[in-house]
């Protein structure tokens, strides 16, 4: 059975069933054990490059995901603190700290303890007065750090709008959760909510392993030949690989991002129906055509035939890892050959068997993948990518809602009585120079690009969304247009400000020796 395209609730009661039978996917000697004790453990390979990133930059809600809902109706506030408890109870990666530990990072998990939940009354300001002072709130969790030595890694908040509406205000940092864990995370929220305000108890089944029992599998299994065998591939693939050139209107500095802006767009029904079809006859996805397109589009920007856009991959392909609330998702960077001034179908070939085979070398995580490959960095700058896309389908619309964007497909969930919908929440960061994010509903492809403040102007990426737009409109109408037509209809934009060429800040160096020193006889830290 081909279960590849089963929504997440869908693959959620086959487990189920399957389970109940005995025959559920990743057990036996493929699953993930869990682990013999509870003392703390090493970091996933992911986490300690986040981990890494916080040493280096403290203090600083970078990699926040904050969440704001809108409830209507008549709240049951005692189910929903106890739905919150629970979820916390059962998920161990929500109440898991990270101290420092012989020079090594390690997860303590505290234990489970009553969840108080928070109440502000704002039900006697006006009515203008409590939207300001719930976005202000809202705003302010996004941009409150998080102490990952103390904790808490997980915070919520309820404020009281009238006695028919209220804001749940949550967030957690990234190193325990993703874009598909805030998915896990409003499906187990209302399913637990329904059931303790009709009085009934929790109807979610036991949960097979915990994060820290995946984050001891991978580093046992992401050793050794197998190791060696992904390394070489990537050794291969990035080598020599070089900055993307874009039209910045600032110069770039050594100092991380300090403001990020987004600006959405819609490519309409007629456009986007044209993408669908246009993957369909080259048997490629709609994200190979995306990206396609989004290549061809930075080329006629930068001039570049050598470019790479990272785009982030779910990691989740075992089981007993699709409903874990954790930071699995990786990042793989998508190198494409842009030589020989190839048609837009020619193209469309060349990125699908790029996607293939980085899909099948997934595993290596992506610090992990700088910490061995060293290639040549840029201050301020992402090493080997500094541009993102991503694509998502209307199923992962939940996990849309914790990165705070507005679009088309925003809707609400109606659950015993109740009506959630999602408030905007600006993170105001931007960990890359560009991120696309792009979803795909029956409406059109829509999204939103996220960009550094510090380097472009709004009109600078209104511009460059545009373009986008109107070169995905030509190469799916003429698939046969070769890059140097397109280059002629859509000529480089001058940049205002040059790059900022030179070694890596010397004290990333000495951070990272102070703070990840490799253990004796352990996997070397990523």
């Amino acid at each position: 059975m081909d279960v590849s395209s089963f929504s997440p609730r869908k693959r959620e009661l086959l487990e189920q069933l399957l389970r109940r039978k005995g025959l559920a996917r990743g057990a036996g000697s493929g699953g993930i054990p869990r682990r013999a004790d509870a003392e703390p453990t090493r970091l996933s390979y992911l986490q300690e490059g986040l981990w890494f990133l916080d040493c280096l930059d403290p203090g600083k809600a970078t990699y926040n995901i904050p969440c704001a809902t809108r409830i209507r109706g008549a709240l049951d506030v005692g189910a929903l603190e106890r739905a919150l408890g629970e979820m916390v109870a059962r998920h161990e990666s929500l109440r898991t700290v990270f101290p420092e530990r012989g020079g090594v990072p390690v997860q303590v998990v505290q234990p489970a303890e009553p969840f108080a939940l928070a109440v502000e009354d704002l039900s006697e300001l006006d009515a203008a007065e409590r939207e300001r002072r719930a976005l202000e709130r809202a705003t302010a969790e996004a941009h409150t750090p998080f102490d990952l030595a103390a904790g808490p890694i997980f915070r919520a908040a309820l404020l009281k709008l009238g006695p028919q509406e209220h804001v749940l205000v949550f967030g957690l940092h990234h190193i325990v959760g993703d874009g598909w864990s805030m998915g896990v995370i409003t499906r187990e929220l209302t399913t637990l909510y329904e059931a303790f305000a009709a009085g009934r108890p929790s109807p979610l089944e036991p949960l097979p392993i915990q994060f820290s029992d995946f984050a001891a599998w991978q580093r046992e299994t992401l050793q050794g030949e197998r190791l060696d065998r992904l390394l070489d591939f990537w050794r291969a693939r990035l080598a020599g690989v070089a900055d993307i050139e874009l039209p910045w209107d600032r110069p770039r500095t050594d100092k991380p991002c300090e403001v990020g802006r987004h600006h959405t767009f819609h490519l309409g029904q007629d456009l986007s129906d044209r993408l669908r079809e246009l993957g369909r006859e080259a048997e490629v996805t709609a994200f190979v055509v995306l990206l396609a397109g989004f290549e061809a589009c930075l080329h006629t920007l930068s001039g570049q035939r050598d470019l790479v856009v990272g785009s982030p991959v779910a990691c989740r392909n075992k089981s007993e890892l699709e409903n874990l609330i954790g930071y699995f998702v990786n990042v793989l960077p998508f190198r494409t050959d842009l030589g020989g001034n190839p048609s837009f179908r020619e193209l469309l070939d060349r990125v699908n068997v790029s996607v293939e085979e980085v899909h099948a070398h997934q595993d290596v995580p992506f610090g992990k993948l700088v910490e061995e490959l060293k290639p040549r960095r840029t201050p301020g700058a992402n090493p080997v990518y500094q541009v993102e896309l991503t694509l998502l389908t209307q199923e992962h619309a939940p996990a849309i809602y914790g990165y705070g964007f507005r679009s088309a497909v925003e809707e609400s969930l109606e659950i015993a009585g109740l009506r959630f919908s999602p408030v905007r929440v600006e993170s105001g960061v931007a960990k890359f120079d560009i991120v696309v994010l792009a979803w795909d509903v029956p409406g059109g492809i829509c999204g939103t690009f996220e960009y550094n403040a510090d380097l472009f102007d709004a009109e600078t990426i209104e511009r460059l969304a545009g373009r986008f737009q109107e070169v995905l409109a030509r190469l799916v109408a003429e698939p046969e247009t070769r890059l140097a037509a397109l280059a002629e209809q859509f000529p480089r934009h001058e940049r205002k400000a040059p790059a900022a060429p030179g070694p890596p800040a010397a004290r990333i160096g000495r951070i990272k020796r102070r703070a990840v020193r490799r253990p004796e006889g352990g996997a070397q830290a990523g």
